[in-house]
């Protein structure tokens, strides 16, 4: 009668091991299904909100180019940062500019006197947040004057992506 129960337990083990080796499988297909299905989800939000976030800073640099203030104001939220770091003899130097006088500035151009050719280098996004990274050269009048780097973050408003923060650096 004992060696039944053992060998009535050793069944029972093997079976129970194998249901845990099933749903063992089960719960790993399952799992690996969710998380190709998030991963490919991401990368199609991540590619719209790309094009979204590059959009938005092609659309400043046209609007510049074209004097287009209506343009310009679409692009910022409404606590825009727009700062410049200068090298000076002293030291660096920030310089914040307020977005309302640099969107009267552009306003005063004619169109295609302001050019600044910008590059797209380093983006990371989440999904309420953008920083890009842009090198350009900029000209005035069809001549070069400098060159430097824009940081940009924009943040993914009710209306879509706005540029929250901008600075950039200047050197000939």
């Amino acid at each position: 009668r004992i060696k039944k129960m053992v060998l009535n337990y050793n069944e029972f083990t093997k079976k129970l091991n194998m249901k845990k080796s099933i749903l063992y499988i089960i719960c790993m297909l399952l799992a690996t299904h969710t998380t190709l299905i998030a991963q490919s989800t991401n990368t199609t939000v991540s590619a719209t909100s790309e094009k979204e976030v590059k959009q938005v800073i092609q659309n400043m640099f046209q609007a510049m180019l074209q004097a287009d203030t209506t343009l310009l104001k679409t692009c910022f939220s409404d606590k825009v940062i727009f700062q410049t770091i200068v090298n000076k003899l002293e030291g660096v130097v920030i310089k914040t500019e307020s977005i309302n006088d640099f969107i009267q500035s552009i306003g005063k151009q004619t169109p295609n006197v302001l050019d600044e050719r910008i590059e797209f280098g380093a983006i990371q996004i989440d999904p309420l947040m953008a920083t890009v990274w842009t090198p350009y050269s900029f000209y005035y009048k069809g001549q070069y004057s400098h060159k430097g780097v824009n940081s940009f973050q924009l943040v993914k408003l009710k209306e879509g992506w706005k540029i929250q923060y901008l600075i950039d650096t200047r050197y000939k």
